[in-house]
């Protein structure tokens, strides 16, 4: 695994990046439905019984394939224990935990918008934690798809942020993205087990770690046991963006960088509102059709044009 600094050849550069956008884009597509999914949930399911079940699926699911694997690098995990259940504690259960929290605070907007940000604490954690420089074109590029999450965030109306108003639900929110941040930047340097052991351990640690919030939610009164449709719901998360999503960001990250595979993150809420009008019957608005220019255009700004300055600084 190279390291996040490290400048490939132009025809290994060329092969990463034909592997890791459709990876990417595939990720943000499931990641898009898990925003509708998630307004599916209300009612049906409450938010630690998901954050727990998901996991519990997705650690189902993984048994059979990635058994083999687990017991040929026992010695490889229980080396890196620490390390496996901080990122899965952190990148998956308190990630979650804290984006559901904030849901019931602050207004849909804030969150969109503090989402948007992820690729820039991507960009200046990976500073901090491993000085990689950061060209203007990237720096042009992932403003402009921060303008794109913007755009869908307010629904092209910008006369909304100026009555947005700041509580509780934001620094949970600001958290909950600091957080994914930090382990987006953290997979760079993940130990050298194979990707489905990897995260089939960093799997179980999120289930394990979701135990203590359900059990606050249980003890608040707030326990919502899935219905029928709820229990639809918990299989679609599980399945996509738990196991699927996850698996296709971390090798995305691992092909390209955290600061390029960050700025895909902004593809999320514009694909969250293209699948609401697809599957929900939302119509089709203009301000959806400029972010998602936006967000794209950004893209290949950052992609194209930071390349040329600095080959490989991902």
């Amino acid at each position: 695994m190279t390291s996040p600094s490290a400048s490939p050849g132009p025809a290994v550069e060329t092969r990463a990046v034909a592997a890791a956008y459709p990876l990417l884009l595939f990720t943000t597509l499931l990641w898009g439905g898990n925003v509708v999914a998630g307004k599916w949930a209300v009612g049906e399911v409450s938010p630690q019984v998901l954050t727990c079940l998901r996991w519990a699926f997705a650690c189902l699911a993984l048994t059979w394939p990635a058994w083999r694997g687990i017991v040929a690098e026992r010695h490889l995990i229980a080396r890196h224990w620490r390390y496996i259940l901080l990122m899965g504690a952190c990148g998956y259960t308190a990630y979650a935990s804290l984006f559901y929290a904030a849901g019931i605070y602050t207004t849909g907007v804030n969150v969109a918008l503090f989402q948007g940000a992820i690729p820039v604490l991507v960009i200046l954690l990976n500073y901090v934690v491993h000085r990689v420089a950061v060209t203007g074109a990237q720096v042009l590029g992932v403003v402009i798809t921060l303008g794109g999450a913007g755009v869908a965030a307010t629904h092209g109306d910008w006369r909304i942020l100026s009555t947005l108003s700041f509580n509780i639900g934001d620094m949970l929110m600001l958290g909950a993205c600091l957080l994914y941040a930090g382990y987006t930047v953290a997979l760079a340097d993940r130990p050298k087990i194979s990707g489905l052991t990897f995260f089939s351990a960093m799997a179980l640690a999120a289930l394990v770690t979701s135990l203590p919030a359900l059990a606050l939610e249980q003890a608040a009164g707030r326990l919502i046991w899935p219905t029928p449709q709820g229990w639809a719901i918990v299989a679609f998360v599980a399945l996509g963006p738990s196991l699927i999503a996850q698996l296709s960001f971390m090798r995305g990250v691992e092909l390209i960088g955290p600061n390029r595979a960050g700025v895909f993150v902004n593809l999320v809420p514009i694909f969250g509102s293209g699948l609401a009008i697809l599957v929900v019957g939302e119509p089709f608005q203009w301000y959806q059709a400029a972010a998602l220019a936006l967000v794209l255009g950004g893209i290949v700004i950052a992609e194209r044009f930071g390349r040329r300055e600095s080959p490989g600084g991902g």
